[in-house]
């Protein structure tokens, strides 16, 4: 695996080492023993895939509260994304920055997106499936989100949203 840290301390860029022959290519796309030399938190407990049918459909951006928060590994099994994260870490020198990275099905690419950071996405293509890894459970009471448009964050969508659930537009802009 190839790690390539982003500018958000913690938050890396993850492609799969390949090795390739004329059938195409073999690579690890998770390994822990990888992850912990890297200083990640690799203790997965589920493993999420979502569809989403349309180009331009939203969904985030999510995050769970203390003590539930997660750690993802992202990557886009069908189609294509722009996949962003929020700093939103006081402590950090990066707080409340954000980075999009282009995943595909094509690029192999993944997003290793640590705790407490608000994630999400918009599909690039029509029928996308995305896999996330995720080391914590689901809490519903923990669960929370941000506006995908707060302009707190003046996140650069590549494209024009056509698709946000009624949940995902009713998330409240970011106060602290």
């Amino acid at each position: 695996m190839i790690f390539t840290e982003t500018k958000l301390k913690g938050a890396f860029v993850i492609e799969i080492k390949k090795l390739e022959d004329n059938r195409g290519f073999f690579g690890r796309s998770w390994c822990a023993n990888e992850m912990a030399e890297h200083g990640l938190k690799a203790d997965i407990k589920q493993v999420n895939t979502s569809l989403s049918l349309k180009k331009g459909t939203i969904r985030g951006m999510h995050y769970q509260n203390d003590p539930y928060q997660e750690t993802k590994l992202v990557r886009c099994t069908r189609g294509a994304i722009f996949d962003v994260i929020i700093d939103l870490r006081p402590q950090s020198p990066t707080y409340k920055q954000w980075i999009g990275v282009e995943l595909t099905a094509d690029n192999h690419k993944m997003l290793f997106v640590p705790e407490d950071f608000a994630h999400g996405f918009i599909t690039l293509e029509d029928n996308c499936e995305v896999s996330y890894l995720v080391t914590q459970f689901y809490a519903p009471g923990a669960e929370s989100g941000i506006r995908w448009n707060d302009p707190a964050f003046g996140i650069e969508w590549p494209i024009e949203p056509t698709i946000v659930s009624e949940k995902d537009q009713s998330h409240p802009n970011y106060l602290k």
